[in-house]
């Protein structure tokens, strides 16, 4: 499932995001969701949601 609607995006979700520095290389981190930064229903380049570890970035795919 790709991240970008917000419905199938929760707190504890797990998930691969990419962080603004990575956006060239495309380079994953996973984490687990704490909080949405992204108000809107649905983006076209992924949520934005902070992890538990404090790192800030867009889901690029939903990990079941």
């Amino acid at each position: 499932m790709n991240g970008t609607n917000r419905n199938n995006i929760h707190m504890g979700t797990k998930v691969l995001i990419v962080q603004k520095e990575h956006q060239r290389t495309g380079q994953l981190t996973e984490g687990i969701v704490k909080d949405l930064l992204t108000n809107s229903l649905n983006h076209p380049r992924g949520i934005k949601v902070r992890l538990t570890d404090g790192i800030i970035g867009r889901v690029q795919k939903i990990i079941e």
